[in-house]
């Protein structure tokens, strides 16, 4: 993980903590509200690649009602670059969570499932507040996917 100091500004600004942890935390905080329970811990690493990103934000379904897997076939382009975004973001979320973890924002419970305090709607008008506002909307998404598993073979992600 590049320290930071190394951090370009840019990155520094979009890739910190405090941002991360907001954008697992509303994720699982829609997640938990839809499902009725909390997140599975390996959703949050699908999280921050699917809104950090702005073509793959831009391009979201507006409703839960589009199957992930059909998404993915209207939109090869995000598709395609989504594994390596994922796997360049890992160090950045599990930095977030352990900010979110430290501060509050997130708690895991005994079966490794996360929840997220955070209200998701308190936070829209600003870039930020659409970034969170779209991770809830993931984190409700894939309460659709009965298996973790099955969102990151369709995503063509593997640890």
């Amino acid at each position: 993980m590049t320290t930071w100091r190394e951090r370009s500004p840019a990155q520094a600004a979009m890739l910190n903590p405090a941002l991360l942890a907001l954008v697992t935390a509303a994720a699982a905080s829609e997640y938990e509200r839809a499902e009725g329970g909390p997140m599975p811990w390996p959703l949050a690493y699908l999280i921050a690649p699917m809104v950090l990103h702005r073509g793959t934000r831009d391009a979201l379904p507006r409703d839960t009602r589009t199957h992930l897997a059909n998404w993915l076939a209207a939109h090869p382009v995000e598709h395609a670059g989504f594994s390596r975004r994922s796997h360049a973001l890992a160090g950045v979320v599990r930095e977030g969570i352990r900010f979110g973890l430290a501060h509050s924002v997130l708690t895991v419970d005994d079966l490794g499932r996360v929840s997220g305090n955070v209200n998701v709607r308190s936070a829209r008008g600003t870039e930020t507040g659409e970034l969170i506002s779209r991770a809830g909307f993931v984190g409700k998404w894939l309460t659709k996917i009965d298996q973790p598993a099955t969102a990151f073979v369709l995503l063509g992600v593997t640890p």
